[in-house]
């Protein structure tokens, strides 16, 4: 794909990248004009942005020549990087943003890469936009929210979406507080097995209730079926809805807007706090 690059000389630096691709740029009457196919083009004529290769004199008639196709709206991105203590493990926490509108966000670090942030979950704090970053890691990381259960009493309805998991109240098998609807649970060892995602948590020690239902026929991942013998059970926290950031030493980051009217975004900031092993 092509691109136009800009240079300015306030900075001495390059400083952004463009979609649209001329073949030829000039500067008149502090205005910008291209030429693309033949046509000219007027820039910064419209309150639309981000829309590139209408040509100028449809301003006047609102009528288009049959041989001009205006070019699709392109998203704006920026992309930078978050690098404080070099060489330290880092979470990557939150995403702040300083302006007018919310971005989407992707962010990948050395030891990460499924940090993301939509846009419709930043919420607005003391002038900024704010929100958490979310990740779908699956393996190692993924472990940091692990927590075991204990063993089954009696699996009731393997391999159906509602299959429930009995623990004992005698002696007490305590399922805790810090499970909840949407967590990935899995049975057996010394190699665990996916068993599904919890749809219901039922506590009621009085009267005798004590277990939990999970979706034991998800397709995506794939759930194992549960043997009818006694199991050891663990479950993992979603790491979507229970965000534990991005881990690594530093943290590139890509935000999105897709808004074609003058928005303005004045810094970005994370919430940054070191790892410990």
């Amino acid at each position: 794909m092509n691109y136009t690059l800009t240079y300015s000389e306030g900075v001495a630096g390059w400083v952004s990248f463009y979609s649209y691709y001329p073949d030829w740029i000039i500067g008149m009457n502090n205005f910008l004009y291209t030429f693309k196919g033949g046509n000219l083009y007027k820039h910064n004529a419209t309150d639309t942005r981000n829309t590139f290769y209408q040509p100028w004199w449809n301003q006047v008639d609102n009528v288009i020549p049959p041989n001009i196709s205006p070019r699709a709206f392109t998203p704006t991105r920026l992309q930078s990087v978050f690098n404080t203590s070099v060489l330290e493990n880092k979470l990557f926490k939150t995403i702040n943003l300083e302006g007018d509108a919310t971005w989407s966000a992707q962010l990948i670090t050395d030891l990460q890469f499924s940090g993301f942030i939509d846009a419709n979950w930043f919420e607005r704090k003391e002038a900024t936009y704010y929100a958490f970053v979310r990740n779908n890691t699956i393996g190692q990381l993924a472990l940091r929210s692990l927590n075991g259960i204990g063993n089954s009493l009696t699996v009731l309805g393997s391999g159906t979406t509602n299959c429930r998991i009995n623990f004992s109240i005698n002696p007490l098998i305590e399922i805790g507080s810090i499970i909840s609807v949407g967590d990935y649970v899995y049975f057996g060892t010394p190699t665990p097995q996916f068993a599904g995602q919890v749809v219901d948590i039922n506590i009621n020690l009085p009267g005798g209730v004590n277990r939990i239902e999970i979706n034991n026929a998800m397709v995506s991942p794939p759930s194992i079926p549960i043997p009818g013998n006694v199991n050891f059970f663990f479950y993992i926290k979603n790491s979507v809805a229970e965000s534990h950031g991005v881990l690594g030493h530093y943290c590139n980051f890509t935000i999105t807007n897709s808004d074609s009217s003058k928005i303005e975004l004045l810094a970005i900031e994370s919430e940054v706090m070191k790892s410990f092993p």
